[in-house]
């Protein structure tokens, strides 16, 4: 992931209500799996590895939020069970074990929860983080983001 991938996630990130927040790692589980099936098509099996381990961390957290007060976790958590055991197939047998039919699977989920977060009006899990705004800039075309200076009510108050 580039540096600049990496800043634009944890923007997103520090924004984010617990809704937004699930989807941002259904995203993110989905990028890895690209660049996964993109280090085996190139031959690239360190880079498949490593991809494929991110993204089980990714399915690894969907699951450690779920709430088992509901049984719509219960069908969840299959789901993510599934989903690490093809994903662990990959990474022991080095090549894609059902890569395609977990990522559909997944982006299948991934637009259930962005509909619900587009109803969650909650705000921002993280308190007291930076604003971030983005917009056109002077520059031709340019999109520039930019950070308000408000370290004066960041962090942990005394």
């Amino acid at each position: 992931m580039t540096s600049e991938e990496k800043r634009e996630f944890t923007a997103r990130i520090s924004q984010a209500n617990k809704s937004e927040l699930v989807v941002i790692v259904f995203e993110m589980f989905d990028y890895c799996i690209e660049q996964a099936v993109d280090g085996f098509e190139t031959g690239d099996l360190e880079k498949a590895d490593k991809y494929l381990k991110s993204a089980k961390g990714c399915v690894s957290e969907l699951r450690g939020s779920l709430n088992m007060k509901y049984e719509l976790s219960y069908n969840l958590y299959s789901i993510y069970s599934y989903v690490n055991k093809q994903l662990t197939a990959s990474i022991v047998k080095r090549e894609p074990v059902n890569i395609d039919s977990v990522r559909e699977d997944m982006r299948k989920l991934c637009q259930s929860f962005e509909e619900v977060a587009k109803k969650d009006t909650s705000s921002s899990v993280i308190q007291n983080s930076q604003q971030v705004y983005a917009g056109l800039t002077y520059g031709k075309g340019t999109l520039n983001e930019v950070f308000m200076d408000n370290e004066a009510t960041r962090g942990f108050r005394a």
